[in-house]
């Protein structure tokens, strides 16, 4: 599980040992703020293109839910960034 690890990371048995319980650590903890950093992207990414059409992300997200429009932060994220047309669409729905 050492291979690729650089120096005696790779072949010093109790090095290696560590290195790669603490890299399989990182990886259980890195697989839970994948989650958290990805929300964090889809959020920044419509909060502007909300901003762009005189909302903020709260006031489009309550609209939404009024309008009963189900469509969820990653769907919406990427209409913001790559469809600006639909997602304008959204928007004067929910105005």
């Amino acid at each position: 599980m050492a291979k690729g690890y650089f120096g005696r990371r790779k072949n010093v048995w109790t090095v290696a040992k560590n290195a790669v319980e603490k890299g399989l650590v990182y990886a259980y903890r890195d697989r839970k703020a994948k989650k958290r950093d990805f929300r964090a992207l889809w959020i920044q990414r419509i909060n502007a293109g909300a901003r762009e059409h005189g909302l903020s992300y709260s006031v489009l997200m309550g609209g939404l839910k009024k309008a009963n429009i189900d469509l969820n932060r990653k769907v919406l994220a990427d209409l913001a960034m790559n469809h600006p047309e639909a997602f304008k669409a959204i928007v004067d729905k929910v105005k």
